[in-house]
């Protein structure tokens, strides 16, 4: 049997779970698929998964195309852990559940808007849209608050006393900020701060590897912004 991963390092749940393939030494196929190429709206690629994104887990066949349902799948197939997905207390269970629910339209889109709007905005040489701009940051800043006054209340991790499937997901969306220097938006947070050096002390080796993309992008993103002032 063998497990195909199908997924592009610049898609923060497709970090998010080759990191947890990694640290788990989960043995896995590698299947890169390049966005920036189109690779995944070839006929090929759409026979894996017709939707045409990533990630994708690919089991001897049975196929998996969203994010937390691979990683809870990865977690009872290969008993992972219970830190990461508690089998045995459905409560801690169901509160990480909460969190990857919630992420969907505040860490991650939040994140996610405001890394598309600047980086693509500058490949395109493209002033900033600053009013635009503005308003992602302040989504971003709410998102923050949440994470400090709520998610991170009284604990170290974002579910718990132990990191989870919660702690990878959120800080690989946050993370993607630093790419478009934009990292002062959770940085001023010293609770929000702590706790993602705190999951990235937690994740490494793993986690730098598979942020390689990111950190190249924070060095051509500073390039780009040189050039513009230039012209």
């Amino acid at each position: 049997m063998v497990l195909r991963y199908y997924y592009d390092l610049m898609s923060q749940p497709c970090r998010a779970i080759y990191i947890f393939l990694k640290i788990n030494k989960i043995p896995f196929e590698p299947k890169p698929i390049a966005l920036r190429k189109g690779e995944h709206r070839s006929d090929e690629y759409k026979k894996v998964n017709p939707f045409g994104l990533v990630p994708v887990l690919d089991d001897d066949g049975f196929i998996l195309t969203e994010s937390v349902a691979i990683l809870k799948y990865l977690a009872e197939k290969y008993n992972t852990p219970e830190n990461w997905y508690p089998r045995a207390d459905i409560q801690a269970q169901a509160r990480i559940d909460e969190y990857m629910n919630w992420q969907h339209w505040n860490t991650r889109l939040k994140s996610a808007k405001l890394f598309q709007s600047l980086l693509f905005r500058r490949m395109n040489n493209k002033s900033e849209d600053s009013d635009t701009v503005d308003l992602l940051r302040a989504e971003v800043e709410k998102t923050v608050n949440y994470l400090e006054q709520v998610w991170l209340k009284d604990r170290p991790f974002l579910c718990g006393k132990e990191i989870s499937f919660a702690d990878i997901l959120g800080v690989c969306e946050l993370i993607q900020l630093s790419a478009v220097y934009e990292e002062k938006l959770y940085e001023k947070s010293p609770v929000v701060k702590s706790w993602m050096e705190r999951v990235k002390d937690s994740l490494q080796p793993q986690f730098d590897e598979a942020h390689k993309i990111i950190y190249g992008v924070r060095k051509m993103y500073a390039n780009m912004k040189e050039q513009s002032a230039k012209l």
